[in-house]
């Protein structure tokens, strides 16, 4: 006897539904032995059933439908909590994650850090991407060295005064307007602002161990206040306002110098680049002195030592 088309098509949603069911039950088939479990793309949309992962030390719930952090009390031996790329809105309930190191919680829809204050041997926090607009209640956090605060909605650098371990501070694509309150940082090595609001390069002078400094997408128009700053290997002023290379000669340690889409069209600046013998790859295209036909010629003659001028490697 034939079906007809409706029954047809109640089946066919019948069959799928049972397909999803049958592969979410597959995802969560745990071994409680399992000391690392991935759910990646597991159209997950609620955290449970965890309780036999006592032993578990890396959780990965990347790509995922969930909405809410709970049901991990008795993950007290988790070292890595990955939850980037899901739905949820709050910080909470994470107390019992005493042993947690790694907390990525990037690209979500969190609008406050909070919740967070057990966590006392964290070491890296990943929040980039989220609703965030101040920097607070990370003052319990004394063994954090990555703080990952990128692409939210960040107007000032505060609080900060406690993380004294840290190495690594990410606040690129935010609205931070003034480079401030980071004298406490002396063990910083790694720092970005990118994509902000910063006219000046100042307050600075502590970060003596700056390794990397990434201020590319602002509105500088002054090459400064990197007196202190003798160990950056790296310094990127890409896209913003400078006419001038300058205060940079006692940078003996600079390997990448980006200056690519800034205003300089004097060659006798160029020249200064003459004394900073360490230097591999240099960035000044969409610069005006690019637009000279011997642009290459010119910088490889005056910087023999060159590796890698824009995005080409010097013969």
């Amino acid at each position: 006897m034939a079906h007809n088309e409706e029954d047809s098509i109640e089946m066919d949603q019948q069959n799928d539904n049972d397909a999803e069911t049958e592969d979410a039950e597959k995802s969560l088939i745990i071994d409680p032995d399992s000391e690392e479990l991935d759910f990646n793309h597991s159209r997950l949309t609620k955290l449970e059933n965890l309780e036999p992962l006592t032993k578990a030390r890396k959780l990965c719930f990347t790509w995922n439908l969930i909405k809410k952090i709970e049901n991990l009390d008795t993950l007290s031996s988790l070292i890595e909590l990955q939850l980037r790329d899901n739905q949820i809105t709050i910080i909470e309930n994470l107390d019992a994650l005493v042993s947690l190191e790694i907390l990525d919680l990037s690209f979500n829809r969190i609008k406050k850090i909070e919740g967070l204050n057990n966590l006392l041997n964290l070491r890296s926090l990943y929040l980039s991407s989220n609703k965030i607009v101040s920097i607070e209640n990370l003052s319990y956090l004394k063994n954090l060295e990555t703080l990952e605060l990128g692409d939210n909605k960040i107007r000032e650098i505060v609080n900060l005064d406690d993380l004294t371990n840290l190495t690594n501070l990410y606040l690129g694509k935010n609205k931070i307007t003034k480079i401030q309150n980071l004298e406490s940082l002396q063990n910083l090595q790694l720092l970005s602002l990118q994509s902000n609001r910063i006219t000046k390069i100042e307050n600075l002078e502590e970060l003596t161990k700056l390794d990397e400094l990434y201020l590319s997408e602002n509105g500088i128009t002054c090459i400064e206040g990197l007196e202190n700053c003798s160990k950056l290997t790296t310094l990127d002023l890409g896209n913003n306002k400078i006419k001038k290379i300058e205060n940079i000669q006692h940078l003996q340690d600079l390997e990448d110098f980006w200056m690519n889409n800034n205003e300089i069209e004097d060659w006798i600046t160029v020249e200064s680049l003459v004394v900073n013998k360490s230097i591999k790859t240099v960035y000044l295209e969409r610069n005006p002195v690019s637009k000279d036909p011997n642009y290459r010629r010119k910088i490889k003659l005056l910087l023999p030592w060159l590796v890698q001028l824009d995005a080409t490697l010097c013969r």
